[in-house]
């Protein structure tokens, strides 16, 4: 697996991103705000690549059985692709709909934003399938870390870009944007994806695909592991949840305009990337993965009760470092948690273990964006505008604070002790 081949791989992974920021950056907004619609609506629409996750065994699975031309996964990424950017492409078009005559616009929007979200589960577990096919399994984790350092960069360059393309902002110019960004998108993905996987090839490496519901319930039967479960949930609700209305939130507690509004992803997304690097090179040293999830949380806790406190009293300059807190709190946590969930597992149930960390992050992505908007939506009744969206972000604040709680009381190197004596136990009877 070669540097080349990496890069190769993490422009698809970029394609997939491009095509997201203009809904979760841009669009989200424009539905809020200037058209109106509930938050929660929108957040539903938003959240349907979370809903679909489960597909992506099913998608997997079908994948490894069923080649095409000699080839097992570029079929699955190019569909995955097209389907997803051309979704993506059609949000606007569903977004003013939905302004003109709701019913009709709405099952527009849930097929158009359907679409988006089957490609996108077509398209990454594909991709990350193909990436374990090419990578030997010392270097996959380096895979891993080209692509998503490829996508945090694309996230942030994609943010500016469409930030500046949209001033001033107008309906026709907003569709021009997206399928701009579509263009770029399918060029990306095409230039990763042509000649990238040999014909015929035979993976390096293949481990069996579990369904969510088998991952879960191996989890559920464990009391450490189901612990950490919760928490991971509660973990990345909090922290994620805010996707959906941070943007709508700028324009309405401070009249930002679409491209400042934009920038704010942009600001997210480039404190992530400095703390995942700082995190890579200096803090792992002396931190432990605990005590650095333990940090991460809480830098964001106090950067969502920030962005709370700039709206309730009117501090503007307040915002913009809070959101870079936020961001920064994010990259350890992420980092720090993403190793706790590879020592929660073991060699024998790497991917049952794997599966059920990957259907709690679905779960609270899908489950705190969609929570969120309801949130706002019913807050706004009583509070207002403003006072809502701050009532989601000091709720997400302490819902970070309880799960931050929950991981105090998670013991690592008792759950492996116990795994490998468990492990004892199974050899024993064995060779009785």
């Amino acid at each position: 697996m070669s540097w080349f081949k990496m890069i190769r791989l993490g422009m698809l992974h970029v394609a997939v991103a491009i095509s997201l920021v203009p809904i979760t950056g841009v669009l989200n907004r424009i539905m809020i705000h200037e058209l109106g619609l509930m938050a929660s609506i929108v957040a539903a629409l938003i959240i349907l690549p979370h809903l679909f996750s489960p597909m992506q065994v099913f998608i997997g699975q079908f994948s490894d059985r069923h080649p095409f031309w000699g080839y097992r996964r570029t079929p699955y990424i190019a569909l995955g692709l097209l389907l997803c950017i051309g979704g993506a492409a059609l949000t606007p078009f569903a977004a003013f709909a939905m302004d003109a005559s709701f019913w009709p616009g709405l099952a527009l929007a849930l097929l158009v934003f359907g679409i988006w979200g089957v490609g996108f589960n077509t398209a990454v577990v594909s991709y990350l399938s193909l990436a374990s096919d090419m990578s030997p399994s010392h270097l996959r984790s380096r895979t891993i870390a080209v692509m998503w350092f490829m996508m945090i960069t694309a996230v942030i360059g994609t943010a500016i870009s469409t930030g500046r393309a949209l001033e001033p902002y107008s309906p026709e110019r907003l569709i021009e944007v997206f399928a701009i960004c579509a263009g770029v998108a399918l060029t990306v993905g095409a230039l990763g994806l042509i000649g990238l996987e040999p014909r015929n090839a035979i993976p390096l490496s293949h481990e069996e695909r579990y369904s969510a519901a088998e991952s879960v319930r191996t989890v559920v039967r464990d009391p450490l592991a189901r612990r950490f479960f919760v928490y991971l949930m509660l973990m990345l609700s909090a922290i994620l949840g805010q996707d959906v209305l941070l943007e709508p939130y700028g324009a309405q507690a401070f009249g930002m305009d679409v491209r400042s509004t934009t920038q704010l992803t942009a600001v997210w997304g480039g404190a992530t990337l400095l703390a995942l690097l700082l995190h890579g090179v200096v803090f792992s040293r002396w931190l432990s993965n605990k005590r650095g999830a333990m940090i991460g949380g809480s830098i964001a806790a106090v950067g969502l009760t920030l962005i709370a406190l700039s709206g309730i009293l009117h501090v503007e300059p307040l915002f913009v470092p809070a959101i870079a807190l936020l961001g920064f709190g994010t990259g350890i946590a992420t980092a720090t948690n993403l190793a706790l969930m590879l020592d929660m597992t073991t060699p024998q149930q790497v991917g049952l273990f794997i599966g059920a960390w990957g259907v709690a992050d679905a779960a609270a992505r899908g489950l705190g964006n969609l929570l969120a908007g309801v949130i706002r939506d019913l807050a706004a009744l009583v509070v207002g505008p403003t006072g809502a969206y701050a009532t989601v972000f000091l709720i997400e604040a302490l819902i970070l604070c309880t799960a931050l709680v929950m991981l105090r009381a998670i013991d690592v190197s008792a759950f492996r002790s116990q795994r490998r004596e468990l492990g004892q136990l199974v050899a024993a009877m064995g060779d009785a």
